[in-house]
């Protein structure tokens, strides 16, 4: 059956500010020294899909930025431009829409555009073994992370262990827990950290919408209706601001595992989802006082810290557990561990219209 990979790559990356921006966000840089996030998504994915067959969904805001560093990898025709952000629901319905519509229907493998993944290949054999069941058991399909540790960042996936299949049946989505929670999850091996990467038809995902959210179908459906004539762009712009917020997990992936039409397939292929900068450790070496140091940066008795290095020069002496960040108009410091409140600075200056830091 026909392969299609979507890349969603739409997202702020608030937890990256100052270096992630509205116009440049976090699948936009290069943090990890090698490519910026979305090529190295695209290069990965290229090993199951044919770049030719590879959709990139982005904000109208970064379109054009995405055009023009994907230019080689992906066709210009194939990176969707939302005119809002309206959570991964619409996007992955606007995708499913839109390639069901204009080249017929096949399996999809969604993923962001912004996590690690260190094991390519390992990574790969895992999508082959996702798109077999997909093609065999037509259900929605999602890829685990076999837990590490017990994380409290992740969400979870509970499945059925029993058996020899790839495949297991998802029991039930669970909210990042506590750590006591997370130290039982782990211990059972019934729980996958939510990897967020998904693998399904598109004829099979548009059936779920119209089951489940059938307010967002028929939106899509009356974008759908005109897709590849004059008015496409038109209606896009009249309807998808006014489709309802709401992510596929919620909208979806739930209700869909109660009713027995979720599997997943738990894997190990050094994943993470690099979602703010404590996790910079995943795509750097700490030096000999833990610190992941970039730029020109000169650290003195300091030590696991985070120090990025725009232009200037950071000296940090004495200093323990921090992150600081230095670009042309702003510096950010903040305790590692509470690298998850940068997005609350975003919110802060959004909130005071001062526009031009966002």
């Amino acid at each position: 059956m026909k392969l299609y990979g979507v890349i969603m790559a739409g997202g702020g990356g608030t937890r990256f500010w100052p270096l992630s921006r509205q116009k440049k966000p976090k699948q936009l840089l290069n943090l990890s020294g090698k490519e910026l996030m979305v090529n190295e998504a695209i290069d990965r994915l290229s090993y199951t899909v044919d770049k030719r067959d590879i959709f990139i969904v982005t904000n109208e805001s970064q379109a054009h930025q995405m055009q023009d560093v994907t230019k080689g990898r992906i066709t210009s025709n194939h990176i969707l431009s939302e005119p809002a952000a309206r959570n991964t629901a619409a996007c992955v319905g606007y995708a499913a829409m839109e390639i069901l519509r204009k080249y017929g229907d096949g399996v999809m493998i969604i993923t962001p555009s912004d996590a690690y993944i260190r094991d390519t290949a390992a990574f790969t054999r895992v999508l082959g073994a996702a798109v077999r069941a997909a093609e065999k058991e037509d259900k929605l399909v999602t890829i685990g992370i076999t837990p590490t540790f017990p994380a409290t960042g992740y969400g979870y996936i509970k499945f059925d262990k029993s058996g020899n299949k790839e495949a297991k049946s998802v029991l039930e989505f669970k909210e990042k827990p506590d750590k006591e929670t997370a130290d039982s999850y782990v211990a059972t091996g019934e729980y996958a950290w939510n990897s967020g990467m998904f693998i399904w038809k598109a004829s099979t995902i548009l059936k779920k919408f119209e089951q489940l959210i059938p307010d967002i179908y028929a939106d899509l459906k009356s974008i759908g209706n005109v897709m590849g004539t004059d008015d496409e762009g038109l209606m896009l712009k009249k309807v998808y601001p006014n489709i309802r917020k709401i992510s596929v997990d919620y909208a979806i992936m739930e209700a869909s595992a109660a009713d027995g039409d979720v599997l997943v397939i738990p894997g190990e292929f050094g994943w993470n989802d690099v979602g703010s900068w404590d996790m910079m450790g995943v795509l750097h070496n700490e030096d000999e006082g833990g610190n992941i140091t970039i730029g020109d940066v000169l650290p003195i008795n300091t030590t696991n810290s985070v120090i990025y290095s725009n232009k200037r020069l950071i000296a940090a002496v004495g200093v323990d557990n921090l992150i600081i960040v230095e670009t042309d108009d702003a510096v950010m410091v903040c305790s590692k561990d509470k690298a998850q409140d940068v997005k609350l600075i975003v919110d802060d200056l959004n909130a005071a219209g001062r526009k031009e830091l966002l």
